[in-house]
């Protein structure tokens, strides 16, 4: 019925604030000029002489100012009674045609790629400390890779990929899902099914979980994602201004302990299930997510295709990394022969596998 918006409630409150002040100045002043001896005066108007009669445009005038202020009166009660809720009508209910319509725009706005939401999901609520200095998209130097990088780290803690096995070995590793940003959620973890009605990514408020690594060791478990809300890492973001540059440095460094500079590459993941890295089916992960996600073009693509058509695009004429500067030291993992046959895992065949440098 109305637009609620707090503006407007600021508006109306104040105006029937004024109003009321406003009458009240008046009944004192009247009463005031009843007290002041002198002669009687017709005069409305004068501030001087006994009021022994009102006049009729005091009436007039009281009428009006009553009215606007039961009209104002009415209006906020309304405008209250909205926002909080206390009328509601069955009348006003959306027809079910007009919800599925909404959802089917909703589903239809998640296929563009270049689709920008009316709100920063990643950007919202607390985060690794690794973010304080490194910044929301941390990845940056790898211009082949950086962009997929930064996509994971909406839902990849940044040591599950960056812990160092020499220090920590992975055998020691749990893996978990862990949401310490803040935000209460109810849905399902991002990412780990498909909707059967629009075959894209199941809808969710869970933006804001991601999956961390614990480090098992007499059995205890210790996190290894430094967030916040680490002892360590809160007395050093309460106090980092007051710091001299030689301190922070020191501190930076103890945060950087179990740090391996070059991540664990794609292929460590995105890999058949028995040699993932990550233990999908046990973070809750569908059957679907979990044939989609070990079957990725973009893995044999960032592996072997050196040039695109387009390599002129940014008109950049620096030669592209070696691919072992990408993919680190990691020893390729072998495919069962059956995964040979799907036409996503394309890119694991034997006659797909020769880099372009013996080409």
């Amino acid at each position: 019925m109305h637009a609620i918006n707090d503006q407007l409630i600021t508006f109306v409150v104040l105006t029937v604030l004024l109003f009321i002040l406003l009458g009240i100045v008046m009944l004192v002043l009247i009463d005031h000029k009843s007290k002041i001896p002198g002669e009687f005066q017709h005069n409305p108007f004068g501030i001087s002489g006994m009021r022994r009669e009102h006049p009729w445009i005091s009436f007039i005038t009281t009428f009006i100012l009553g009215a606007i202020i039961l009209s104002l009166l009415l209006e906020l009660t309304i405008v209250l009674g909205e926002h909080f809720g206390l009328f509601s009508h069955e009348d006003t209910e959306k027809p079910e045609i007009l919800k599925k319509i909404k959802y089917q725009r909703f589903s239809e706005s998640q296929r563009h790629f270049h689709n920008v939401p009316a709100e920063n999901k990643v950007d919202m609520g607390k985060k690794p400390v690794c973010f304080e200095c490194h910044g929301d998209y941390p990845h940056s130097k790898k211009r082949m890779v950086r962009t997929l990088l930064n996509m994971h780290t909406q839902f990849v803690g940044c040591m599950t990929c960056h812990t160092d096995p020499r220090k920590k070995p992975e055998e020691t590793y749990v893996f978990r899902w862990l949401n310490y940003s803040g935000i209460e959620v109810k849905g399902p973890h991002f990412g780990t099914d498909i909707d059967p009605e629009t075959g894209y990514l199941i809808d969710t408020d869970d933006f804001y979980s991601k999956i961390v690594i614990y480090s098992k060791h007499d059995g205890k478990e210790e996190l290894l994602e430094i967030t916040e809300e680490n002892p360590d890492a809160k007395e050093f973001l309460e106090h980092k201004d007051k710091l001299s540059d030689e301190d922070k440095q020191a501190i930076k460094k103890s945060f950087h302990t179990l740090v391996m500079p070059k991540g664990r590459f794609c292929t460590r993941c995105h890999t058949s299930e028995e040699k993932s890295y990550v233990p999908f089916r046990s973070l809750g992960f569908s059957e679907q997510r979990i044939e989609s996600v070990t079957n990725l073009n973009i893995v044999g693509i960032v592996e072997k295709y050196r040039e695109f058509y387009m390599p002129n695009l940014f008109n950049e004429r620096s030669a592209l990394p070696n691919i072992k500067t990408i993919t680190g030291d990691d020893e390729k993992t072998s495919i069962p022969n059956e995964e040979l046959l799907k036409g996503r895992a394309w890119w694991r065949r034997s006659d797909a596998t020769q880099s372009t440098e013996t080409k």
